[in-house]
């Protein structure tokens, strides 16, 4: 059983070895918590998300953690903004994203530490690197010599030399060099700190995923994974002060997830364009979201627009309607048996998946299966067998969640139904359809009168709507 992923840091598809055969450990940054999340946040989520559940599919023992940073100048100077104590604000934002991930169908990781109840665990890594001499104190706090660690680059493929100072680094008179960065922070007055051999402050943020990985992970573990903007600094930063420290690999696979794009720029808080995820599940239901981003491959750019999210609703309306109707089907004998041919879809559901996560081909996978089903209707047995197979592999993906008797009575997507074109007048009359043999009588007058509002005049017959523009 091969699997393969795009491994960052070799910048080629390799073949997944664990470290330890049947078990897999796993490190995804989360975020830091001084707001609400956006759709950003939701793609790395959602998709490493597909990737423990394959994973788990597979058979193997996954150990899946994902950290908040709960200490930063952002969230410092946001509860500055608010008038309140920065543990307020985070401990509400780590609410909120919590909430965000459950209503995006997205399981909880089986540790999510925080950087603040891991400060003894950064403190000895600070230590130990200041004893091996790849740190030194300054006034303003402790920091990492880049150039001491020789492989400094070789995740983000940048060369020291060509780093300009003060692009993308702080430069402050008391460090040796301009490319140093802080591990400890010293404290400022007003500010969250905490006592360590350096004097009161606070950890510097790349030093916080090194220690909490180790803790849960050990070190080397399997994966590291985060959005593409993570690899410099961040995912670098922590290669080299984790191998400094331990004289040890420090992941062994690393995956990114690509951006979101609005308007051909990356969605960014920064940016003042991101969307975020109590709003977009407000507007879209949140498995037509999770559909959205899981049809984009993980590595590839995913562009977020209106037109896209409808054309996934459509794409998960159609697989819910076969597995309506399905229900619907009459009680008849089957004179044929095709089950064997559905261990050849599984086959290639897995494939793909095992293919670096390659979404967009399971969920085709999936198509194939929902026309096997519309037309299986007239042979129980065998379409009993496409719908387990459909639900077993939608469930991977973290789809196909609801039930499909109530899909068709609350709206995909909330908007104005006016000027309504074809498919849309053939949507409205599906759900009331849906609605009266549910026996949801009040739904489907809502409906009715939705449509003659609309200007669309609607007339049951022989088992049948028909429709006509007034």
């Amino acid at each position: 059983m091969e699997i393969k992923f795009f491994n960052s840091l070799s910048r080629k598809k390799e073949t997944f070895e664990p470290i330890k055969p049947g078990e897999v450990k796993i490190y995804i940054c989360g975020v830091t918590v001084y707001d609400r999340c956006h759709l950003g946040h939701a793609r790395g989520a959602v998709n490493f998300d597909v990737l423990r559940n394959l994973l788990k599919a597979l058979g193997l023992k996954v150990t899946y953690v994902k950290n908040y940073t709960d200490i930063d100048d952002k969230i410092i100077n946001r509860a500055r903004e608010k008038g309140i104590d920065p543990k307020e604000l985070t401990e509400q934002m780590i609410l909120y994203h919590d909430q965000d991930m459950e209503s995006l169908g997205i399981s909880p990781p089986d540790f999510a530490p925080k950087a603040t109840t891991h400060i003894p665990e950064i403190i000895g890594m600070i230590e130990k690197l200041i004893e091996r001499g790849y740190a030194y104190q300054a006034p303003e706090g402790v920091f990492f010599k880049v150039r001491q660690f020789g492989s400094y680059g070789k995740l983000s493929g940048k060369q020291i030399d060509d780093l300009i100072a003060g692009a993308r680094v702080a430069v402050m008179d008391q460090k040796q060099d301009a490319l140093d960065f802080a591990l400890w922070k010293t404290a400022k007055e007003g500010e969250p700190s905490w006592e360590s051999p350096w004097g009161q402050g606070r950890p510097g943020w790349h030093i916080e995923c090194s220690a909490m990985s180790r803790k849960y992970l050990g070190q080397p573990f399997d994966i590291h994974a985060g959005g593409s903007d993570l690899i410099f600094p961040h995912h670098e930063n922590e290669i080299a002060q984790s191998e400094c420290c331990f004289e040890l690999p420090f992941a062994n696979y690393w995956l990114h997830n690509g951006m979101i794009q609005i308007d051909q720029q990356k969605m960014s808080k920064s940016l003042g364009n991101f969307a975020l995820i109590k709003d977009l599940v407000e507007i879209y239901h949140p498995e037509v979201l999770r559909f959205f981003i899981i049809s984009t491959q993980y590595r590839h750019s995913l562009h977020f627009n209106h037109e896209a999210i409808t054309s996934s609703a459509e794409g998960l309306d159609r697989i819910y309607r076969a597995l309506f109707n399905d229900g619907q089907s009459p009680e008849k004998a089957g004179d044929t048996h095709r089950t064997d041919e559905l261990e050849t879809d599984r086959i290639k559901f897995y494939e793909y998946l095992r293919d670096d996560i390659n979404t967009p081909q399971a969920i085709g996978v999936l198509f194939e299966l929902t026309k096997k089903l519309n037309s299986a209707r007239n042979d129980p047995d065998f379409s009993k067998a496409v719908r387990d197979c459909l639900l077993e592999l939608g469930a991977v993906l973290g789809i196909l969640r609801s039930d499909p008797k109530k899909w068709f009575l609350t709206p995909r997507i909330k908007n104005e139904e006016q000027g309504l074109v074809e498919d849309e007048i053939e949507a409205l009359i599906f759900k009331r359809k849906t609605a009266r043999e549910l026996k949801d009588w009040s739904r489907a007058d809502q409906i009715r009168d939705q449509l003659l509002d609309a200007g669309i005049l609607i007339e049951d017959k022989d088992n049948r709507t028909y429709w006509k523009r007034k």
